[in-house]
């Protein structure tokens, strides 16, 4: 059976972006380049490491064939952390909170706090915790929380950021979901080919609520 286009795209970003060198160098097949080299003036130089990227590589799509075949999804699940007494009352004084934040977001993604937390696969006493500013939500849960809301990458990438997150390119989840949000692919069911294809369970959607929406 002939492999969907969006299913194709995501391999072609994730060999492009991709940058766990160890777990790349590791898989069967694959041939290092050259990134140490004499360079004219007779001084050891080294080129630009994102040239092991798998995208450089000829038997690219067997690599990431074979790296898929050894993927076992690691990042933790859990969807929120405490908040120290001196993390709340900075909280008070800064404009640039995720609680703060928040309203704004869903409002440009026609949604509120109680919509998007029924998308979630998260308690909802703690979920009420976390949209008033009571607890911080984990990385998996704002990653979760932007895909159900069909956010613009730029409001995600907000969010991650005033929790102290980032997109990285050496996290097998973060490039995946990284394509999601660039290529707007939020339809319920290509949404998690993509996410099954790289063996992905750690997000907090709540899919039933997901398919729902897209009847």
């Amino acid at each position: 059976m002939e492999r969907r286009n969006y299913l194709i795209g995501l391999d072609e970003h994730f060999a492009a972006q991709y940058s766990d060198y160890v777990k790349i160098s590791a898989i069967e097949g694959y041939r290092m380049p050259e990134i140490v080299y004499v360079a004219p003036d007779g001084n050891i130089a080294r080129r630009d490491p994102s040239l092991m990227r798998l995208i450089h590589q000829e038997a690219c799509d067997a690599l990431i064939a074979r790296f898929k075949e050894g993927l076992a999804d690691t990042d933790f699940s859990f969807s929120f952390s405490f908040r120290t007494l001196g993390d709340r009352f900075r909280d008070l004084f800064s404009k640039r909170t995720f609680a703060k934040m928040l309203p704004a977001v869903l409002s440009r993604c026609e949604e509120t706090a109680a919509s998007a937390g029924e998308k979630l696969s998260v308690e909802p006493r703690f979920w009420k915790k976390i949209a008033a500013g009571k607890l911080y939500p984990s990385k998996n849960c704002i990653l979760a929380l932007g895909l159900v809301c069909r956010m613009q990458i730029q409001d995600v990438t907000n969010l991650l950021a005033v929790c102290g997150f980032s997109f990285d390119s050496s996290n097998v989840r973060d490039v995946v979901v990284e394509y999601l949000f660039l290529r707007k692919i939020f339809n319920a069911e290509m949404r998690d080919d993509c996410l099954a294809e790289y063996k992905i369970t750690c997000l907090p959607i709540a899919h039933a609520a997901a398919s729902a929406s897209i009847q």
